[in-house]
Formats: C-alpha cells, sequence, structure tokens
C-alpha cells in the first residue's frame, strides 16, 4: 500500500478506490508573516500535521478518515500591506469550499471537517449557507483553541508565540530561526474598551498592533513542547473524528 492511506496526496487510486471513506478533513491556513523566525506556511504546516496525526488517531481505531492537501491562503485582508501576505476573500473561500464539497459529494463522501488553522478565517457563516444546499455533514474546529492550549501553553500568545514556536519547532526545526532571532511579539490594543476586553470585535490592522508581525513572547519555547501539545490536541481531535465517521446522519441527535 503505498503512503499512509489516510493522506489522500501520498496515496494511489489502487489504494483509495477500495476504501470507503466515512470523514474528509480539509485543513485550511494562511500565507503570511510570522514574526521574525517563522516562515510564511507556519499555518498551513502546523494545520497539516494536526489533520494527519488526528487522522492517524482515528485511522488507528477503525475510522476511515481522509486528509485532503491544505488550503494555504486564508482570509487576510487587513494584512495584504505587510510583503507577500495572500488573501483569499471570505466569499472567494466560499466557493473553493463549496466545490471541494460539491466534488466530495458525487464520490459518496458522506462528512467533512474543516479543521482551521488560522484565526481569520471564519467558516460558521460559510456553512451555515452552504449545508443548506448539500448531503455533506460539515463541520469545523479550530486546532489552536482546543482545552489542550491553556493546559500545555498558560502564556501562548496570539500568532508566532510559546504555542507556534514550539510547534513548529517540533514539526519543522530546520525552518526556525533562533529564538535570538525573533522580535518580542509585543501588542497594541485597542483603546475602546469593549474592543480591548474582547466583548466587543472589530478587525485588528495588524501592521498598527505589532512592529515584527507576532503577537505573544515566543521566548521559552520548546521542541519537547510542541511535541507534547501535537500529541493531546491529535489524541481529542483524533476521538471526535471516530465519533463523527461513525455517527448515523440520519439520527445525530440525543
Amino acid at each position: 500500500m503505498a503512503g499512509r492511506p489516510y493522506v489522500l496526496a501520498e496515496t494511489t487510486w489502487k489504494t483509495v478506490r477500495e476504501i470507503e471513506y466515512e470523514v474528509a478533513i480539509l485543513p485550511w491556513g494562511a500565507t503570511e508573516p510570522h514574526n521574525l523566525h517563522l516562515p510564511y506556511g507556519t499555518d498551513t504546516l502546523e494545520g497539516e500535521a494536526v489533520a494527519i496525526e488526528s487522522a492517524r488517531v482515528a485511522w488507528d481505531r477503525g475510522a476511515k478518515c481522509l486528509v485532503l492537501p491544505s488550503v494555504p491562503f486564508g482570509a487576510n485582508a487587513q494584512q495584504v500591506d505587510i510583503p507577500h501576505t495572500i488573501n483569499l476573500n471570505p466569499t472567494t473561500q466560499a466557493f473553493v469550499l463549496g466545490d471541494v464539497v460539491e466534488s466530495l459529494e458525487a464520490q459518496g463522501v458522506p462528512k467533512l471537517l474543516i479543521l482551521n488553522s488560522h484565526g481569520g478565517n471564519e467558516f460558521r457563516p460559510l456553512i451555515r449557507e452552504l449545508q443548506a444546499k448539500s448531503e455533506v455533514f460539515l463541520c469545523t474546529l479550530n486546532w489552536f483553541t482546543q482545552p489542550e492550549v491553556a493546559e500545555h501553553f498558560p502564556e501562548p500568545g496570539d500568532h508566532a508565540g510559546k504555542l507556534e514556536t514550539s510547534l513548529m519547532l517540533h514539526l519543522a526545526p530546520n525552518a526556525v530561526l533562533p529564538l535570538s532571532e525573533a522580535g518580542p511579539g509585543e501588542e497594541r490594543r485597542f483603546k475602546i474598551r469593549g474592543l480591548r476586553e474582547g466583548w466587543a470585535w472589530a478587525p485588528r490592522d495588524w501592521i498598527q498592533v505589532t512592529r515584527d508581525t507576532g503577537v505573544g513572547d515566543p521566548s521559552g519555547s520548546s521542541a519537547e513542547a510542541g511535541g507534547a501539545f501535537l500529541a493531546a490536541v491529535a489524541e481529542r481531535i483524533g476521538s471526535f473524528l471516530v465519533e463523527l465517521a461513525e455517527a448515523p446522519l440520519e439520527d445525530l441527535y440525543e
């Protein structure tokens, strides 16, 4: 059997045509700077790694999951003034997602998890509209907001802080510059109280928020911490995938 049967990019038609997949997983990242020490592909690399490890956990427990190739562009309209940030507007994301779902529906894949890896992406409105038109069951989650974050990183940082730096040191250490090269990740916050405290919301003009594109201090990050977090969050998401694969679509509610 060529490659891992739960990773589409590694498999052949000879393999996949013999498997009745129950859940597809679509990692969705972004292309943007992550402080001075992490690569532009950080969100996409992280999302794909979390998706694959979670699918492995689920596959080993009998769930037929398939990780699709990652979407590397996210909603970055407030970062396009930063060189080489690539923006995919939510309206464009809706068209891309719709085409993916249409393809899966034609092939008989009954369920899709959109595994989000970028804070600017928001898939719930897209799913609400698309679900009314599709027989594929659609759901989404953010790997970076799971309870394991607080358990492993008391101060994870909002962007390129300890969480992401530790995870990237585990996944792709050769792509991470020495932490001595990183900026401090200091954040300028809204003056308006509701926006500052988070009970009101507005998009942040990123170039005004941070000098180095990071939010959160990356010092003290380690590959060991990143590996431990990946194992823990993949256990949670893998268990979810098992439940999702087993759940009959005609009987989802208690």
